[in-house]
C-alpha cells in the first residue's frame, strides 16, 4: 500500500454574505428582525410623507402666491397698457376732431392714457424676465410710445394753425399705434394670459399632491399591518403607540386633504369666476376702444359718401374708408363678446353690468349710424358735433363704464378667492413635516416595546 499522502483539495474561502438583501432575508426568519423591518418601513414612510407633505404644501402656496402677486397683475397691467394706448388714440382723434385749441379735458385724458401706460410699462418690466416674447414687446413699446407722442404733437402743433398736415401726422401716428404698439401690446396680454394659465397648473401641484396621496395610503396601509402582526403574534389586541400613530395619520391625512381640496376648489372659482372674465372684459373693452376710434379717425381724415374730402391725399381717403369698414367688424366682434360676457356672467353685479353696456352699444352704433349718415349727405361740421357730443359720448361712456364696472368686480373676486386659497398652506408646510416625524417616533415607541420582550 503506498504510503504517499493524497493532496487535498486547498479549502475554498467562502466570503461572508452581505448586502441588503441577504440581511433583509436573514431578518424575516426571526420574529425580532420581522419587527426590525415593519420598523424600518414604518419610520421609512413617515419620513417620506413628511418631506412630501412639506413640499406639497409649500409648492401650492409658492404658486398660489406668485399667481396672485405677480400672474395676474401682470395681466391686468397688460390689459392697461393695452386699453390706454387704445384709448390714447382715440383720445387724440377726438381732439384733433374739434379744431384749434383742443378741450382741455381730452388733452388731460389723452396725457392720463400715456401716463397709465408707461407706468404699467415699467410695472410690467418688474415681473417679466429679461429675455423672452414679454420682455421684447415690453422694449418695443417704451420705444414706439415716445415716438407716437411725439407724432401727436406734431399734429395738434398743425391743427391750432390750422394746417391739412396734422391730419397727415395724426394718420402716421395712429398708423403707429395700431400697427406696431397695440399688436405689441396684445402680445404682452397675450403672454400674461398663458403665464396666468400656467400659473393654475403651479399652484395645483399635482405630481406632489399625487404623491403625497399614495405616501399616506402607504403609511396607513403599513401601521394597519404592523398592528395586525403584532395582535397575531403577541396575543395583544392594541398597541397603543401605533394605535395613536394610526390616528395622527388620519389627522394629516384629512387636515392636509381638506386644504389642498380648498385650495383647488378656491383656485377653480379664481379661474372661472375671475381670471377668466377679466380676460373677456378686457378684450370687450378693447374692442370698444378700437370702435370708438375708428369712427373719429374717419372723420378726421373726412371720409364721405363718394371718397371723402377731394382735398386729401388718395391713399389718406382710402384709409379712412378702412377705418369705417374696421369699424363694422369691431361693432359686431364687441356685439359677440358681450353676448358671451353675459353668458358667463348671468347673476350679480357684474352681469347686470354687462346688461347696461350691451344696452349702451346699442345706443351707440345708433348715434354713429347717424354720424356716418351726417358727413355722407355733406355736412361733416353736423357729424363731428354729433360724434364729439353728450348723446355720443354719454352712449360709450355708459358702455365703457358699464364694461369696467364688471371688470372691478371680477378683479375683486379673483383677488379673494387667491386669498382663500393660500389659507392653511403655510400651516401645512410645518404641521405635515412635524406630525409626520410624530407618527415616527410613535412607531419606534410601539415596535421597540416588542423588541425589549425578546431580550
Amino acid at each position: 500500500m503506498s504510503t504517499a499522502r493524497l493532496d487535498r483539495p486547498a479549502p475554498v474561502a467562502v466570503k461572508p454574505s452581505g448586502g441588503v438583501r441577504h440581511r433583509v432575508a436573514r431578518l424575516r426568519r426571526t420574529s425580532p428582525g420581522r419587527l426590525q423591518l415593519l420598523l424600518a418601513v414604518l419610520v421609512t414612510l413617515g419620513l417620506l410623507t413628511g418631506l412630501v407633505a412639506g413640499l406639497t404644501a409649500g409648492a401650492a402656496a409658492t404658486g398660489t402666491a406668485d399667481l396672485g402677486d405677480r400672474a395676474q397683475p401682470l395681466l391686468v397691467e397688460a390689459e392697461t397698457i393695452y386699453s390706454a394706448l387704445a384709448d390714447a388714440d382715440t383720445t387724440a382723434a377726438q381732439a384733433f376732431l374739434a379744431g384749434g385749441l383742443e378741450p382741455v379735458a381730452l388733452t388731460r385724458r389723452y396725457e392720463g392714457d400715456l401716463g397709465r401706460a408707461t407706468t404699467a410699462l415699467t410695472s410690467a418690466a418688474r415681473r417679466t424676465p429679461e429675455t423672452g416674447r414679454s420682455a421684447e414687446a415690453i422694449r418695443r413699446l417704451s420705444a414706439d410710445v415716445s415716438r407716437y407722442a411725439a407724432l401727436v404733437a406734431s399734429a395738434r402743433a398743425n391743427n391750432r394753425q390750422g394746417l391739412p398736415i396734422g391730419a397727415s401726422y395724426l394718420a402716421s401716428a395712429s398708423k403707429l399705434s395700431r400697427e406696431s404698439l397695440q399688436p405689441q401690446a396684445q402680445a404682452l396680454f397675450q403672454s400674461a394670459q398663458r403665464e396666468v394659465g400656467d400659473g393654475y397648473g403651479d399652484a395645483r401641484s399635482s405630481w406632489w399632491t399625487a404623491l403625497l396621496v399614495v405616501l399616506l395610503l402607504a403609511l396607513l396601509a403599513a401601521l394597519l399591518l404592523a398592528q395586525r402582526h403584532l395582535s397575531r403574534t403577541t396575543h395583544r389586541t392594541f398597541n397603543v403607540p401605533l394605535l395613536v400613530a394610526t390616528a395622527v395619520t388620519l389627522v394629516l391625512a384629512l387636515g392636509g386633504g381638506g386644504v389642498l381640496i380648498s385650495q383647488r376648489a378656491h383656485l377653480s372659482e379664481a379661474d372661472t369666476e375671475g381670471s377668466a372674465p377679466v380676460a373677456l372684459l378686457a378684450e370687450t373693452r378693447i374692442a370698444a376702444l378700437r370702435e370708438r376710434g375708428d369712427e373719429a379717425l374717419t372723420l378726421a381724415a373726412r371720409a364721405g359718401e363718394g371718397g371723402g374730402d377731394p382735398s386729401l391725399p388718395l391713399a389718406q381717403r382710402a384709409a379712412a374708408g378702412n377705418l369705417e369698414a374696421d369699424f363694422d367688424l369691431t361693432s359686431g366682434r364687441l356685439d359677440e363678446l358681450l353676448a358671451d360676457a353675459a353668458a358667463l356672467m348671468p347673476d350679480g353685479a357684474a352681469g347686470a353690468a354687462v346688461r347696461s353696456a350691451a344696452e349702451s352699444h346699442r345706443a351707440y352704433v345708433g348715434a354713429h349710424d347717424q354720424v356716418r349718415d351726417l358727413d355722407n349727405r355733406g355736412d361733416y361740421d353736423g357729424a363731428v358735433a354729433l360724434a364729439i357730443g353728450p348723446r355720443t359720448s354719454t352712449a360709450f361712456a355708459g358702455l365703457t363704464g358699464g364694461i369696467d364696472r364688471g371688470l372691478e368686480s371680477r378683479k375683486d373676486v379673483f383677488s379673494a378667492e387667491i386669498g382663500a386659497a393660500g389659507r392653511g398652506l403655510g400651516l401645512l408646510t410645518v404641521l405635515g413635516p412635524l406630525l409626520a416625524l410624530l407618527v415616527c417616533g410613535l412607531a419606534y415607541a410601539g415596535i421597540r416595546a416588542r423588541l425589549e420582550e425578546y431580550r
